[in-house]
């Protein structure tokens, strides 16, 4: 007989009203806002981390999170090295999704589209604005390659705030940005009874998007 323990799991976000259509914003762009803005004002941990889910030639599906820096109207900016894995999956299939899990809010939004890289001029105004110890460390990791130890990345780190001793750190060759250009955009709202309220942002020919009701 198995000793392993089953452990029931509660949902435990608020309740809150039914979400209806007509308080939707005509696109998911829009509609993003309001609910990034809300996270926001909830003071929620990194309300602007994302989930990122990629698959390479293999077909072999790889999530990690990391931090949505801007979004427009063109889609969801994020920034990385150029040589990871993410990248290397996006150079074989730019087709992603991403999940932004506000759980507290008992809200979800997921991005279905393609990753695109965005110009190096749009990359470096945002390189300038990072903290000093953030554009250092663009410079000390080989992102997803295999190291001995901890001491490799210290050692570098050391290494690189020696080198731009004055401050001045150029942008990395190999670091830069995508855009997730959308096709499809879901919000998902939690619901005590389990009926929760899902939205389908679906774009159409023209750009124009449609807006659909999903079953829960």
């Amino acid at each position: 007989m198995s000793n392993a323990l089953t452990h029931t799991v509660e949902a435990t976000a608020p309740g809150r009203e039914p979400l209806r259509r007509e308080q939707l914003k005509a696109g998911p762009i829009e509609q993003f806002a309001v609910w990034f803005e809300q996270a926001c004002e909830r003071n929620l941990l990194e309300p602007n981390a994302m989930s990122l889910a990629t698959a390479g030639a293999d077909g072999r599906a790889t999530a990690r999170l990391v931090l949505l820096k801007k979004f427009d109207a063109r889609g969801f900016v994020f920034f990385t090295n150029l040589e990871s894995k993410k990248s290397r999956h996006i150079s074989q299939n730019n087709q992603v999704s991403l999940l932004f899990p506000w759980l507290a809010l008992g809200r979800q939004v997921i991005v279905q589209g393609t990753a695109e890289k965005i110009p190096a001029s749009e990359t470096m105004a945002y390189f300038v604005t990072r903290p000093f110890g953030s554009r250092l460390g663009a410079w000390v990791s080989q992102q997803s390659s295999i190291i001995t130890s901890r001491k490799l990345l210290e050692m570098k780190w050391e290494e690189m705030k020696r080198k731009f001793s004055d401050g001045q750190v150029p942008l990395p060759s190999f670091w830069g940005g995508y855009r997730v250009q959308p096709h499809e955009v879901e919000f998902w709202q939690y619901s005590a009874d389990e009926i929760h309220d899902r939205f389908m942002y679906t774009r159409q020919a023209g750009g124009s998007w449609r807006l659909e009701r999903v079953a829960p």
